[in-house]
């Protein structure tokens, strides 16, 4: 199937494994540029690497910026200001009972799940 992504830039935050990784390899062989996240540079220079060799000719920006903090995501608008496509693939989920769960656990988990997202999109679109 051809979507047409050549020449468009991709995010796909925390891209540098599980479900991100397989969003941006779905996008590098449409002919995106993705830009590759994770909060180490290893991570992503790991998950390009695992990418290029299924797909050796894909054009791929490393990111290393952790967009679940406020900070993360102005790291990440200023390295990477404009892009055609966003996924805001960022999130995480414990397994903890509701009335076990802490005020805090919950701020964390909105900052990460929530604020990210908010803060790109508000910035991308």
């Amino acid at each position: 199937m051809d979507l047409n992504l050549n020449g468009k830039t991709a995010l796909v935050t925390a891209s540098s494994g599980g479900i991100g990784l397989e969003i941006a390899r779905a996008l590098a062989a449409e002919g995106a540029n993705v830009v590759m996240n994770g909060r180490t540079q290893v991570s992503v220079e790991q998950a390009m690497a695992e990418v290029r060799a299924d797909l050796p000719h894909t054009e791929m920006t490393p990111l290393v910026a952790d967009n679940g903090t406020a900070s993360g995501c102005n790291l990440t608008i200023s390295q990477v200001p404009e892009v055609d496509i966003l996924v805001n693939n960022l999130g995480i989920c414990e397994a903890v009972g509701f009335f076990e769960e802490t005020d805090q656990a919950w701020q964390e988990m909105f900052e990460i799940n929530i604020m990210s997202g908010v803060r790109l999109s508000r910035h991308y679109l």
